[in-house]
């Protein structure tokens, strides 16, 4: 059985999943074809479903796709790594170790080097544990379970500090994002239940607070 196999063997959903149409969201502003530096309009090119920018002269059509965030669960006994953020978004609150992933590089190999630069922190990959789709932001997640290698780790330049923290440590009302708060949760609940799963879901929007007048 190879490692594809085994993780669908493993991976008993807790919902079914339903796959949804794309949401359409607002193109990212682009004004000049970065081919030939004539002018782009919005249009939908013939055999697509969805506007492109297209360019008016050489016809190229530039596609916008969604970007992969890859990172790290390091762990350390019964402790789990995390940084305080130094950037924004989300400023001063905390997250797991992770990033957009760069060209020529692979998943594992992508969330290896955020958890270097972020926590100058070594670890040893353990596995895949949970993907997340975050279309209202065309994102995608990818965190992985992960062993601290040391405990010579540091804040690197975008977190402002390093901690290794327990369950009923984390400041869970400053967790940044929502991606990490469920990966966190689903986490713990799983050494609990003595079972590490693989996870898949979506991450939907917070719903807007009501106005009042």
């Amino acid at each position: 059985m190879n490692v594809v196999q085994d993780i669908r063997a493993r991976a008993l959903p807790q919902r079914p999943y339903i796959m949804r149409s794309p949401t359409i969201t607002r193109l990212p502003v682009m004004n000049f074809c970065s081919a030939c530096g004539a002018r782009v309009e919005i249009t939908v090119p013939p055999g697509d479903t969805l506007p492109r920018y297209v360019c008016t002269g050489c016809e190229t059509i530039h596609y916008e796709n969604p970007k992969m965030v890859v990172g790290c669960i390091p762990e350390w006994e019964n402790r789990i790594l995390l940084c305080r953020r130094a950037i924004e978004p989300r400023y001063g609150l905390w997250t797991l170790p992770a990033g957009f992933m760069e060209n020529g590089e692979t998943t594992a190999q992508g969330a290896l080097r955020e958890t270097l630069e972020e926590a100058n922190a070594r670890v040893e990959i353990l596995g895949l544990y949970a993907l997340f789709n975050i279309p209202h932001i065309n994102q995608v997640y990818m965190l992985f379970r992960a062993r601290l290698l040391d405990l010579d780790f540091c804040a690197g330049a975008e977190s402002l500090e390093t901690r290794l923290l327990g369950e009923t440590e984390i400041p869970w009302d400053q967790i940044a994002f929502a991606t990490v708060r469920r990966t966190l949760n689903l986490y713990f609940s799983d050494r609990r239940n003595g079972e590490y799963r693989f996870h898949m879901g979506t991450i939907d929007p917070m719903p807007k607070s009501p106005t009042t007048g």
